[in-house]
């Protein structure tokens, strides 16, 4: 007896390739609410994938991205032939977010998810001066820089690279702290940390050199002092073609010029 096929939830972004998309594969497939499917389908750009991750994440459940954008870095190919076929032989990729939990400058906390990275960056002309602790253990008393991030194996392709970071694999149990033009110290390039560790930074000169801290597109302005820690007990799990997963996209991406 052959089982059913899986039943998909379809979700698209504002553009109108997008929306065309939607049209279609609404009209082959159907569609269910997205607390009845047994996978999501994401249709438009790498943009809208990370937002669907942000919706899903406390559910769990598997997202499948096809590309209506531009680069679709973390999107399979838009095909609308033999959907339930692809989604079932997909390859699982599971990561945890990360926590950004920052004190500001009018006494208040916030708090916001991060799947690709966190990113503290300066408000004002004046470079930021900031000290980072990491379990408790001062690394750098104190850094001069335009910024400073902290990135998932997920985020390491997006902006960590542009800013001269590494690319982690999927499967790598690191974070990427990687600086932007740092000043001071000169020859800092950044470090690989454990995923595990607990990272504080505090904005030395606050006044001075006012700081704004973003967990992916979440922005929190001038912030005092921020804490980064990994969220284990939530996931957002994405699904690839076998023939392009994510993992082989990631390892291609390293030997591009």
């Amino acid at each position: 007896m052959s089982s059913s096929p899986p039943k998909l939830s379809f979700i698209a972004s504002n553009t109108p390739d997008s929306q065309s998309a939607l049209e279609e594969l609404v009209g082959l497939y159907g569609n269910v609410p997205m607390e009845e499917a047994d996978m999501v389908v994401a249709l438009g750009g790498d943009g809208f994938m990370l937002q669907t991750l942000h919706e899903t994440i406390h559910s769990g459940q598997r997202v499948y991205g096809m590309n209506c954008g531009s680069v679709g870095f973390l999107m399979n190919d838009y095909r609308s032939d033999n959907l339930h076929a692809r989604v079932t032989a997909a390859v699982e990729n599971e990561f945890h977010p990360l926590r950004m939990t920052t004190v500001n400058t009018d006494g208040t906390e916030s708090v916001a998810l991060a799947i690709n990275e966190v990113y503290l960056f300066r408000q004002s002309y004046q470079a930021a001066k900031l000290q980072v602790v990491i379990d408790g253990r001062v690394r750098l008393e104190e850094l001069i820089c335009d910024g400073l991030m902290i990135a998932t194996p997920a985020g390491s392709t997006a902006y960590n690279l542009s800013a001269h970071g590494p690319i982690l694999p999927l499967e790598a149990p690191l974070l990427a702290m990687t600086p932007v033009s740092a000043f001071r110290p000169r020859r800092w390039r950044g470090a690989l940390l454990p995923n595990q560790v607990c990272v504080d930074l505090t904005i030395l000169e606050p006044e001075k050199r006012p700081v704004n801290a973003v967990a992916d597109n979440t922005e929190i302005k001038s912030v005092l002092q921020v804490r980064v820690a990994q969220m284990p007990e939530l996931r957002a799990r994405i699904l690839s073609d076998p023939d392009h997963s994510w993992s082989d996209r990631i390892l291609a991406e390293q030997f591009n010029n």
